[in-house]
């Protein structure tokens, strides 16, 4: 179930609750959906507001965020992968491939694939997770 924000035509804001959207269009269509202060059937879904709060107050006082920003997140999972992962590069398809089939030792590998490869990973049912690297500083596009 979804709730959706809903406003009639004299400005009545309430929540609706529907399956997805189509069911809330369909009903919509059908009528059925109506203002509960004025039984307007002219209704339609607004932006929900929502918040993301800074600090967390708990019985023991505000807890602080971690303080880590989204570039100091990336820079540790590249930190992480750089030292817990062989880079294979281009031949990331190919050493997969020999992992899943036993031809040479399972461990950790990161590199680059093209989307035929990772068609055929997923065939032979190889799991697959992407991982988008930003580009290290200094580095330019070629």
């Amino acid at each position: 179930m979804i709730a959706f924000d809903l406003q009639c035509a004299s400005g009545h804001t309430f929540e609706g609750w529907f399956d997805d959207k189509t069911a809330f269009e369909t009903q919509q269509k059908q009528g059925l959906v109506t203002c509960p202060f004025c039984d307007d059937s002219n209704v339609f879904i607004v932006p929900s507001a929502f918040a993301i709060p800074r600090a967390v107050t708990s019985s023991r006082g505000p807890r602080q965020n971690s303080g880590l920003a989204v570039g100091d997140i990336s820079a540790k999972i590249v930190e992480f992968m750089e030292q817990n992962f062989d880079d294979v590069g281009a031949n990331f398809a190919k050493e997969a491939l020999k992992i899943h089939y036993g031809v040479t030792e399972p461990r950790n590998i990161r590199g680059v694939s093209s989307p035929e490869e990772e068609k055929v990973l997923e065939k032979e049912g190889v799991p697959l997770f992407k991982v988008p690297l930003p580009a290290k500083k200094g580095v330019q596009d070629a």
